[in-house]
């Protein structure tokens, strides 16, 4: 590879030769000198050239000078291009505070003159050329920070010996229930099925010995919303630990990896956070509130809102008016929401015995559920009991009830779709914006 700098290296180096590399953002052809801001991964910079017109009296002049002043003329937004020249420091250059003298350049690759989105495009022409739309300054940080909150996760999980587990997306049967299943033709007389969740193989490695694992993989559900927090593919985050007393243990360890995430996330990126998004980094202050579940309803019908839905859980606006009350009364944007009754829980998660609840939660921030956290059931019989009371039947979970059949630890963990908790750190109205490549129902490609 030849010898590059990055943008953002320039203001450390002297003045003197240079050479980067990066695409054209925008032009400005003058007549006595043109203007060319060059992007790269890490920010812009201006360009200056003293441009070479052909003279008016026929007169000669420089063949070389002439060629590039053309060049630039003709370059279009998104070219990608290497620049030889001169840096030069200078305080009235609003950009950085330097500027590079062109001496020559390299096309790598020139752009079409049209650029197909704009920057009042709407969302859905912009994820038909994401490519484009990801070249923002403000997308390519959203990515920075995806890749510091994910850091910080591996971080604080192996600082503490836990073990990072790649579990299988290809499954013979559901990984918890029949519904939002994506099956395919599996070597012609099979049918397989993408993973809703790594949760049977999380619960396997408790069994296997391992104690504390995480993962952080793509999850799949057939689920054909069209919500700002659904997709059909997203990242999820999950972590498993052995030998707890209960639910509490695994929301405790998950409200000390956020505080950690997102002081990580503010050290490293929040004044540009603040300058982009307009919004200030707030690290959580642990413990999180905790309200059970009756009692947070009992809070949205005070506050002048009926939830709708029939089986006692929140609807997605019970969540924002239990998070707006946490806001108020606590000044806290993260809420657990506790003691589910196991009708709308999954079978697995384990049931107090005096109160017949299930010891689980749903973490809410910002007034949207990111996460559901439980103990699981270890006892073979009981979870083949409880299996039954939803109607699941022996013949697609007697491999998950094999896991149990020779001795199983206590143990509970948690499930985080990745690009809400970025949707919401970052104060964005929808996934689609936060995520690489979105996957929906209509949408496939790019």
């Amino acid at each position: 590879m030849t010898e590059r700098v990055l943008v953002n290296q320039l203001k450390g180096l002297a003045d003197g030769p240079v050479s980067v590399s990066g695409w054209v953002e925008t032009v400005r052809d003058q007549k006595k000198v043109q203007f060319v801001i060059l992007r790269d991964e890490t920010g812009a910079v201006q360009l200056v050239n003293p441009a070479t017109r052909p003279a008016e009296d026929g007169s000669e002049q420089d063949a070389a000078a002439l060629a590039l002043t053309d060049l630039i003329s003709n370059l279009a937004t998104g070219t990608f291009l290497t620049v030889r020249g001169e840096l030069k420091h200078d305080e009235r250059v609003k950009l950085g505070g330097v500027e590079i003298k062109i001496g020559g350049l390299d096309i790598a690759a020139a752009a079409l003159p049209e650029t197909p989105i704009a920057a009042d495009s709407g969302m859905d022409k912009r994820m038909d050329w994401r490519f484009l739309d990801l070249r923002q300054r403000r997308n390519n940080l959203i990515f920075r920070v995806q890749t510091t909150l994910e850091h910080a996760f591996r971080s604080y999980w192996i600082e503490r010996d836990y073990i990072e587990v790649h579990s299988p997306k290809l499954m013979a049967s559901a990984s918890e229930s029949n519904a939002e299943l994506f099956s395919l033709e599996y070597f012609g007389d099979q049918t397989a099925y993408l993973a809703q969740s790594p949760q049977f193989f999380k619960q396997m490695a408790q069994v296997a010995g391992f104690g504390k694992i995480f993962e952080i993989a793509p999850a799949f559900r057939a689920d054909p919303s069209f919500t700002s927090r659904h997709a059909t593919e997203f990242t999820s985050v999950d972590a498993e630990i052995s030998w707890i007393d209960s639910h509490e243990d695994v929301a405790a360890m998950q409200e000390e990896l956020l505080q950690t995430a997102f002081q990580a996330v503010k050290d490293k990126h929040g004044a540009e956070i603040e300058e982009l998004f307009g919004l200030e980094v707030q690290v959580p202050a642990i413990p999180f509130p905790r309200i059970p579940l009756a009692e947070a309803r009992e809070i949205v019908k005070s506050r002048g809102y009926e939830i709708p839905r029939t089986d006692g859980d929140l609807d997605p606006e019970g969540e924002r008016q239990i998070s707006a009350y946490v806001e108020e009364t606590y000044g806290h944007q993260f809420v657990f929401i506790t003691d589910y009754h196991p009708e709308i829980r999954a079978f697995y998660h384990m049931r107090d015995e005096e109160t017949g609840l299930t010891k689980s939660y749903d973490l809410l921030f910002k007034g949207v559920e990111i996460t559901t956290g439980a103990q699981r059931e270890h006892r073979v019989d009981v979870l083949i009991e409880q299996a039954k009371e939803k109607g699941l039947g022996a013949e697609h979970l007697d491999f998950y009830f094999d896991f149990f059949r020779y001795g199983a630890p206590p143990h509970g963990g948690f499930g985080m779709g990745l690009a809400r908790v970025l949707m919401l750190l970052l104060g964005e109205s929808s996934i689609r914006e936060v995520t690489y490549l979105f996957r929906g129902p209509t949408r496939l490609a790019p």
